[in-house]
């Protein structure tokens, strides 16, 4: 692998081969195609999955992506990864935007120019599977892009280029996905161009101020009402869309879509419904009282509070009612 800080690059069109799954790499995907003149001679993207009730094999959004535009897949285990090694090292530049496999160092040093990263925070700080949710989670201010040289660590290459997006109040996963998948777009067609002109200034993390997203369970989901209202309230954003925080009231599973946190407190035991009305249901917390917005009772779809009151009119009459 050549270093990328050379200035002795001679083609102006990068020969690609291009890594990632869901729909944020799908999206980078198709911004390469739009305004790259790079040629992306291969997709890799992961083995079709089951999904949805009748658990039919289902492409990823990378693969749909990539057929439509008359593209090269390839869908390799990781022994079949490690075979491609001399097809890759042909290529210029390999580009991964979560791809869902760990790479091997033959395939890191394979292409010219080794392989970048497009990951979704402002590296060293959440390394890992989940940087998105664990960034609101954590009620970080701001997160951003960092396009990383890969290594064989994990998320601890040199820093290429990074910019960093905000994240409001309101962010949900999904919301700050679309931002961060629209960054890392831009940031990327940018490293492409500073390739080509040879002109990249490149960093290494402080790994003494890294820390780890790790991948979320769905026993994460269950909400824990003993926790303050903010940290209820940056959970359920942080788990939107998947898995979704839930609770239950009484034999009623509940899933929490969405809430606000109100400028008051409360004496009344965590998870006690202490007022509900078509504006929200009002729960009281181990600090504060949080207001449910939407939810969605099982087997239905989801709701405002509004209409889940119109459906179960006995709800508000005034007896103590506690999610659990």
């Amino acid at each position: 692998m050549e270093n990328l800080r050379q200035r002795d690059l001679p083609q102006k069109k990068l020969n690609i081969a291009f890594a990632g799954t869901p729909e944020l790499a799908a999206i980078i995907l198709r911004t390469l195609l739009e305004k790259s003149k790079n040629q992306i001679t291969m997709v890799l993207t992961q083995p079709d999955r089951p999904s949805g009730r009748g658990r039919k094999l289902t492409a990823s959004a990378v693969k749909t992506v990539a057929l439509k535009n008359g593209l090269d897949v390839l869908q390799p285990s990781a022994a079949e990864l490690i075979a491609l090694q001399y097809r890759i090292a042909e290529l210029d530049l390999m580009i991964v935007a979560a791809y869902g496999m760990l790479l091997p160092e033959s395939i890191l040093n394979a292409p010219k120019y080794g392989c970048i990263n497009v990951h979704t925070s402002l590296l060293p700080r959440w390394r890992g599977a989940a940087p998105i949710q664990r960034a609101i989670q954590a009620g970080d201010d701001e997160t951003g892009i960092t396009i990383m040289q890969m290594d064989s660590g994990l998320d601890t290459g040199p820093i290429l280029l990074q910019k960093k997006c905000p994240i409001n109040a309101t962010d949900t996963s999904a919301s700050l996905h679309n931002k961060l998948a629209n960054l890392g777009s831009d940031c990327l067609l940018e490293i492409l161009g500073k390739i080509i002109s040879a002109d990249i200034q490149n960093r290494n993390q402080d790994s003494s101020q890294a820390c780890y997203a790790e991948k979320i369970t769905k026993s994460e989901a269950r909400i824990n009402w003993t926790e303050s209202a903010t940290n209820i309230d940056r959970t359920i954003r942080a788990f939107n869309p998947a898995p979704i925080c839930h609770t239950a009231l009484q034999d009623l599973a509940l899933r929490i879509w969405q809430a606000k946190v109100l400028e008051e407190e409360s004496t009344s035991p965590a998870g006690e419904i202490i007022r509900s009305s078509k504006a929200g249901i009002d729960v009281a917390t181990g600090k504060g009282v949080i207001r449910i917005l939407k939810l969605q009772p099982q087997g239905k779809r989801s709701m405002s509070v509004a209409d889940f009151l119109n459906g179960n009119p006995d709800f508000a009459t005034g007896t103590p009612l506690r999610l659990s």
